[in-house]
């Protein structure tokens, strides 16, 4: 393999351009970015991608951890996705500090806007509003491959001034509470207790008693319990429960319960 790629999806849509970059970019290894022990993470390949979705506006808490625990290397060209709904902030500049503190850089960081899926603030955008989305990100993703392939070195995308200022105060301010968040979420009469919530949680944070879901406080705010909760039976909060769900369309359950398969070992 010539490049390697760590992903981080909760919906499906870090996963869904994962897999196309991969299609396009050939010989490319993709690892789920799954926290093992205390094990240090190390990459055979020259090019090492990141591919994460943004989490109020920065790095979510795994990532952050992934990177702590990765040993780099400053001679590797290392780039970056970072998916969002259209406010990446400061995301990427959080990235590059962090590799350059561990004596590397990133080479390159893109951002790529695809359908929220924070229900808290709203449902899901329709079908024709989705399929622009992901024909505009297709078309970004074959511009980066190329970018990668020639291995060039670009500033990472980055949001408005306003947007870097205020949103990176409130990641500051939030990101802390991020693990207790999960509070809110609560289960309704619809659930089957068919335990899909508790296989498809990257942090293994829910946990199945008396045949419904209980959150245990290491939330990520992922949202791939309620986005993906087939009775749409797990709520967020008070208003959720007429909201339309969201996950990628083309990504299937088999595959994201394969990218946390490694954590439940």
């Amino acid at each position: 393999m010539d490049n390697t790629i760590y992903f981080y999806t909760g919906t499906g849509n870090s996963l869904w351009t994962t897999k196309n970059v991969a299609r396009l970019l050939d010989s490319t290894e993709l690892i789920p970015m799954v926290l093992k022990n205390e094990s240090v993470i190390t990459s055979d390949t020259q090019n090492v991608g990141f591919i994460f979705p943004v989490h109020m506006w920065g790095l979510p808490l795994r990532v952050i951890d992934f990177i702590r625990r990765m040993k780099v290397d400053h001679t590797k060209y290392y780039f970056a996705i970072a998916v969002n709904a259209g406010q990446v902030a400061t995301t990427l500049l959080q990235l590059k500090k962090m590799l350059q503190e561990k004596g590397a850089d990133l080479s390159v960081g893109f951002s790529i806007c695809l359908p929220s899926n924070y229900i808290p603030w709203g449902g899901a955008v329709n079908t024709e509003k989705q399929q622009e989305l992901f024909s505009a990100s297709l078309n970004k993703i074959k511009f980066i491959v190329e970018i990668i392939r020639r291995k060039e070195i670009y500033p990472p995308d980055k949001g408005p001034f306003w947007q870097n200022i205020i949103f990176s105060a409130l990641y500051r301010l939030g990101s802390p509470r991020i693990p207790r968040m999960d509070k809110s979420f609560w289960v309704d009469t619809k659930c089957t207790g068919c335990k899909i919530c508790e296989k498809i949680c990257p942090q293994q944070n829910i946990i199945i008693t008396e045949g419904k879901p209980s959150w245990h406080h290491h939330c990520e705010q992922c949202l791939a319990c309620i986005q993906w909760c087939p009775q749409e039976a797990i709520q967020y909060g008070k208003n959720t429960t007429t909201k339309k769900r969201y996950h990628h369309p083309e990504i299937r359950l088999k595959e994201m319960f394969n990218c946390t398969v490694l954590s439940n070992r």
